[in-house]
């Protein structure tokens, strides 16, 4: 089935005419998330520069939902599409990244891994968790993303993001109100830069902790396939994968979806698999582990969209 939402970006580009970012109408999501599924997203606007995109949320109809994606790595967009716009931080406006003293500062759309590689280059410890993230720091912020015994909350001092009237914001980090894989920031403000501490350490240990990292995840994880990181939030004092697998589902498929083989805590998409047969997947899952344990696993994969 193929989705088509009515083009509403000559209207917006009508009501927005000192817009400097680009607006695009029915641009395809699965082209933009590691799954490679998903419809289309009404509008994707990749904003210019900070005040570009202050400019944009301030005059975007109220009734338009928005959404914001980075890299597509922690993230399962329904066949249906994204109806009203998506925002997509683009690395060479939002992608900077420096350090002084013993902090970081990042804009949202920097990979994770490079935050971990600039704070190397710099004799900064204690970000090497992020070398094993493979999403940005925008969505570090959202979700508290963590990795190899390290959370975003551990390093973070603040971060800026503007809100749905265009105003800009600050947060310290206990205004963050981190909780595991999440945080309580209003889920309408667009994080577009972050600052973080850690401490100066000797370089080579930064390094064997950064090599320790990479080499777990390219044993222990499937990275070369169409996956989108961990699948479910480990529950209090267990492993999401351990119950997964106790319940019968290492390899399960639904049509093109697949449990890892590798780690039943990632879900691949073998080829074929849609929106659905992935979702899908994930549920049967829930289910059983549900029926095996007792247990209720919550998604960690954000899901967005119209089935």
């Amino acid at each position: 089935m193929i989705v088509t939402f009515p083009d509403i970006t000559p209207d917006l580009k009508a009501a927005m005419p000192e817009l400097r970012g680009r607006l695009l109408a029915n641009q395809s999501m699965a082209e933009l998330t590691w799954f490679r599924v998903g419809g289309p997203a009404q509008v994707l606007f990749t904003p210019a520069d900070e005040d570009d995109l202050a400019y944009f949320l301030k005059r975007l109809p109220q009734e338009l939902p928005v959404y914001v994606v980075g890299v597509g790595s922690n993230l399962i967009v329904r066949d249906g599409g994204m109806p009203g716009a998506v925002i997509r931080l683009a690395p060479r406006a939002f992608g900077e990244t420096s350090a002084a003293g013993d902090v970081v500062t990042a804009g949202a759309a920097a990979l994770d891994k490079r935050v971990a590689e600039t704070a190397a280059a710099a004799n900064i410890g204690g970000m090497e968790f992020f070398f094993g993230i493979p999403g940005t720091v925008g969505g570090a912020l959202r979700m508290n993303a963590g990795a190899n015994g390290g959370e975003t909350k551990d390093v973070l001092i603040e971060a800026t993001g503007i809100g749905r009237d265009g105003t800009r914001h600050t947060f310290g980090n206990a205004d963050m109100k981190f909780v595991y894989r999440n945080s309580g920031v209003d889920p309408s403000i667009v994080f577009t830069s972050a600052r973080f501490r850690g401490r100066i350490t000797d370089a080579d240990a930064i390094r064997t902790r950064m090599n320790e990292v990479q080499t777990h995840r390219e044993t222990a994880q499937p990275i070369r396939e169409k996956t989108g990181g961990s699948t479910f939030k480990n529950p209090p004092d267990n492993s999401a994968w351990k119950l997964i697998d106790a319940a019968g589902c290492r390899g399960l498929k639904v049509g093109g979806a697949q449990v890892s083989e590798m780690h039943c805590n990632f879900l691949i998409n073998t080829g074929n698999a849609t929106g659905h047969d992935i979702e899908t997947l994930g549920e049967t899952v829930r289910e059983r582990v549900k029926q095996s344990s007792g247990i209720e696993l919550h998604w960690e994969i954000k899901r967005i969209g119209k089935s």
